[in-house]
């Protein structure tokens, strides 16, 4: 046995050398560290990518700049008044129509609006936002206050008609052609208005439908259903609702355009863009009044959509009264609020003027709305006139139609909206 394994302590050898390295090669790997992290750190904070590095594409979607005069673009504003940039084609626009009731709104079908033929195969009114938009085009989200299902619907731009023989009635503003009072005196209100050829004596009832435009097979049905005695109110909304209005009128309806009114819940329900609103001043109310307007020709008259807080003020919804007046137009409140003062106010500014008296559809069932129409009876008994309002639903225009059959026979006149206008009540 070796003297060193003896004296040596059982596993302890000598320490095997260090391997050293130069320190000019240290510190170049540190510089080199230090320089990649300066210009990972330099990109991080001065690239803008709120991506943070995911792949994009970016494509043309063909959108043109919203809110120029005669696009019907969805102008903002504030409170105070002031105008902001134009909302995105995309933007949740909340809306609550009554008169939609718990019909999905649908895209008019490419027969009649070929702009939209090849971007929606469907029969629905479901669409998808990566379809492109036409220019001027924009999509409105229409919440449905008693459902609440939601439903996409097209706002199809602007297109201007060629001068007629009425031409004089029109004045082009920056929204686009509104009614005016022609310079020997015709109003709209008389010269779209259908004769009517009754007796003296008869009890006369005036039916407005509302909420027209939205839905293709509502609007259809109620065109090929109904008879040309009832009065069909459009909504701004409806899409390529000029040409589907002036339809109408051929048929022999008298037709009122709806504006959109600030409702008591607003802007938990909002009825969609350009409504006008108790906080803003008259001028920018009476602006978006001609942009509602500028959406079709050849009407009788105004009529709101929902508006229970607007109606209720004075100090919003007098300018706007007066405005309609100064224009040949009648106003028809549907009387769904009664806090408001579209009497009086009409009255003041001898505004001609009808308010609804039963509304048909209230409870959407056969029986209910057939008693709503017995009730529309006994007020055209007790004063002669009397004014209904219905929405587009199925089940309303069904008892309309099978009720208008039999009410000749039993002594009542149906006539247009202009006849109880013309008779109307104000104050």
């Amino acid at each position: 046995m070796a003297t060193d394994d003896l004296n040596t302590p059982l596993g302890l050898g000598p320490k095997p050398a260090k391997i050293r390295y130069a320190p000019t090669a240290t510190r170049a790997t540190v510089a080199l560290l230090a320089v990649v992290l300066a210009v990972f750190a330099a990109w991080a904070l001065l690239a803008n990518n709120p991506l943070g590095g995911e792949p994009m594409a970016i494509v043309n979607a063909g959108l043109n700049v919203l809110g120029e005069a005669g696009s019907g673009g969805d102008r903002r504003s504030d409170d105070s008044g002031k105008m902001t940039q134009p909302a995105p084609p995309g933007e949740t626009s909340n809306a609550a129509l009554r008169e939609a009731g718990s019909v999905a709104a649908e895209e008019l079908p490419a027969a009649n609006n070929p702009t939209q033929s090849s971007q929606n195969p469907t029969s629905q009114g479901a669409m998808s936002p990566a379809l492109a938009l036409a220019p001027g085009e924009r999509i409105v989200n229409i919440i449905d206050g008693k459902s609440g299902a939601r439903q996409e619907v097209r706002i199809a731009p602007k297109v201007l008609s060629q001068p007629g023989e009425d031409s004089p009635l029109v004045e082009m503003t920056r929204n686009g052609p509104v009614p005016r009072v022609s310079p020997d005196g015709r109003r709209a209100a008389e010269v779209y208005a259908q004769p009517v050829s009754v007796r003296d004596t008869a009890p006369q009832i005036a039916i407005v439908v509302t909420g027209l435009g939205i839905s293709a097979n509502a609007t259809t049905e109620a065109m090929n259903k109904l008879p040309k005695s009832i009065t069909f109110a459009f909504s701004p909304y409806g899409a390529d609702i000029d040409r589907i209005a002036a339809k109408a009128r051929g048929l022999g309806h008298e037709l009122l355009v709806q504006v959109p009114m600030e409702p008591l819940d607003y802007p938990e329900n909002d009825p969609g863009p350009e409504t006008l609103l108790t906080s803003l001043p008259a001028e920018q109310n009476v602006d978006r009044l001609q942009w509602a307007m500028s959406r079709m020709q050849g009407y009788v008259g105004v009529a709101n959509q929902m508006g229970a807080r607007f109606t209720a003020s004075e100090m919003a919804f007098s300018p706007v009264l007066r405005e309609i007046g100064k224009r040949g137009l009648i106003f028809v409140d549907d009387g769904s609020s009664p806090r408001s003062l579209a009497s009086q106010i009409a009255g003041g500014n001898s505004l001609s003027f009808a308010k609804g008296d039963v509304t048909i559809d209230a409870v959407l069932s056969s029986g209910e709305i057939d008693r709503a129409l017995g009730r529309l009876e006994s007020v055209a008994r007790e004063n002669g006139i009397a004014v209904g309002v219905a929405g587009p639903l199925p089940v309303a225009i069904e008892r309309i139609v099978r009720w208008a059959k039999t009410a000749e026979s039993r002594g009542f006149a149906l006539v247009p909206i202009t006849a109880a206008a013309a008779r109307g009540r104000p104050g």
